[in-house]
C-alpha cells in the first residue's frame, strides 16, 4: 500500500513502526520510504530491487526542515543511478583509493611509478585524517586544506597533488564513487611555480668530496652522475649492452629520446668497472643488494654523502647534472655540444645557463674584422 509520505499532515497521522511507509514508486522496482521514529521524527528511506530480484535499502538521513521530502527524493534518485550503473555503497576512503591505485601500477607493470607513488603516500595519506575521509563526502577544501599542510616547493607540492588526483581518478574510474564527484577534485589549480636557475654548483673539489663521502653502490651512481650529467632516470635504467668499451660511448635513453655520446676517461674507467661480467640484458647500476634502483631509492644516501661531504643543503643527484652542465659551459665547451652530450635543447641551456656562457659581443669584439 502506497503512503503519501511526502505530507507533512500523513506522516504526523502514522502509527510508530519499524517497518517504513513506502511512498509510489519513483520508477520500477524504486521505492522511497519513511521510518516513523516517534512523533515529531523519522528516517528517510530508499530501496531499489536489483536484477537478481534482490531488495537492497540504502538508509538516507533524518527528517529535518532541510531535509524534506524533496531533499530526500533527490538523493534515493542519485542513489539509483549509482546502483544502476555499478557504483557501490563500500565504503572507500582516501587512503583506499590510493592503495588501489598503487596496486593497479604494480599490475601494470609500472613499478617504478608504483614506488614512487606508495612513497609519496606514505608520507602524506596513510595514517592522516585526510586518507580517513570517504570519497562520497569528498570535497575540493579538504584536498586544498591537505596540499596547504604539505611541505617542501610548490613543484613538489604539485607532484604530490597529482599523484593524489590520479588514484582518485581511478576510483572514479572503477565506480568506487560517483563520476559526479570527481569534480571535487579536478577543479583544482595547481599551485604556481617560478622557474628559477638551479642555483647549487659544486666545484671540483666539492665533487670530488661527495663522491669520496659516498661508499658502495650509490657511490658509483654520484660519480656515474658527476662524470656524464645525465638524468638520474637515464643512469639507473641504462642496460650493460649501452655501453660500448669499443668507441669509449655510452647510449643514453631518457625523455629527449635516444642519443649516444663519448665519454671521458675517468667515465669509461667507471663503466668499464661496472659492466665487467654482466650480461647484455644487466642493468649497468644497481643499488648494493644487486637489484635495479627504484626511483628516488638514492635520496637518502645521496643526501647523506653529501652533508658528510659538509655540501650546501639541498644537494640533490640532479645537482651532478647542473654542475656538469655547468663546468662544461664555463670551461667553453660548443654550447651545441654540451646539449648534445646532455640531451637538452639550446633554448635551455640559454634560458638556464646563458648567464655563463660569454657573450656575442664580446666574441665580435675579440675578431678583428677589418
Amino acid at each position: 500500500m502506497a503512503h503519501d509520505i511526502h505530507k507533512v499532515s500523513v506522516r504526523n497521522k502514522l502509527p510508530i513502526r519499524r517497518e517504513p511507509y513506502w511512498a509510489a514508486p519513483i520508477a520500477r522496482g524504486k521505492f522511497i520510504g519513511f521510518r516513523k521514529i516517534d512523533d515529531t521524527s523519522g528516517t528517510w528511506i530508499a530501496r531499489l530491487r536489483d536484477d537478481a530480484g534482490r531488495q537492497q535499502y540504502k538508509s538516507l538521513g533524518y527528517l529535518s526542515e532541510e531535509f524534506d521530502f524533496d531533499k530526500a527524493k533527490a538523493d534515493a534518485e542519485a542513489w539509483f543511478k549509482n546502483r544502476d550503473v555499478g557504483i557501490t555503497d563500500d565504503v572507500v576512503t582516501v587512503a583506499d583509493a590510493c592503495k588501489a591505485y598503487v596496486e593497479d601500477l604494480k599490475q601494470a607493470h609500472r613499478k617504478d611509478t608504483a614506488h614512487d607513488a606508495e612513497g609519496r603516500f606514505n608520507r602524506t595519506i596513510y595514517k592522516t585524517s585526510f586518507g580517513d575521509i570517504h570519497l562520497n563526502k569528498f570535497r575540493t577544501k579538504h584536498l586544498k586544506d591537505w596540499r596547504a599542510s604539505l611541505t617542501g616547493s610548490a613543484a613538489a607540492v604539485n607532484r604530490n597533488g597529482n599523484t593524489v588526483i590520479a588514484a582518485l581518478n581511478l576510483a572514479a574510474k572503477n565506480r568506487y564513487v560517483s563520476a559526479d564527484r570527481a569534480q571535487e577534485w579536478t577543479g583544482l589549480t595547481p599551485l604556481a611555480v617560478t622557474n628559477k636557475r638551479r642555483t647549487i654548483y659544486l666545484d671540483l673539489n666539492q665533487r670530488r668530496a661527495w663522491i669520496a663521502s659516498a661508499t658502495g653502490a650509490v657511490r658509483d651512481l654520484i660519480e656515474a652522475a658527476v662524470l656524464t650529467g645525465a638524468r638520474p632516470g637515464e643512469l639507473v635504467k641504462a642496460k650493460r649492452s649501452q655501453f660500448d668499451a669499443r668507441t669509449e660511448s655510452m647510449t643514453f635513453i631518457g625523455k629527449t629520446g635516444e642519443r649516444t655520446v663519448p665519454l671521458s676517461r675517468p667515465a669509461v674507467a667507471l663503466f668499464k668497472r661496472l659492466a665487467k661480467d654482466k650480461l647484455p640484458s644487466a642493468s649497468l647500476l644497481t643499488r648494493d643488494d644487486g637489484k635495479p634502483w627504484a626511483h628516488s631509492d638514492w635520496n637518502k644516501l645521496v643526501k647523506e654523502a653529501a652533508t658528510k661531504a659538509g655540501l650546501p643543503k639541498g644537494v640533490v643527484l640532479y645537482t651532478a647534472r647542473h654542475s656538469f652542465i655547468t663546468a662544461a659551459v664555463t670551461s667553453g665547451m660548443a654550447t651545441l655540444s654540451v646539449t648534445r652530450i646532455v640531451g637538452t635543447s639550446l633554448q635551455m641551456i640559454e634560458k638556464h645557463y646563458g648567464h655563463l656562457v660569454e657573450s656575442a659581443r664580446d666574441r665580435l669584439d675579440a675578431v678583428r674584422m677589418v
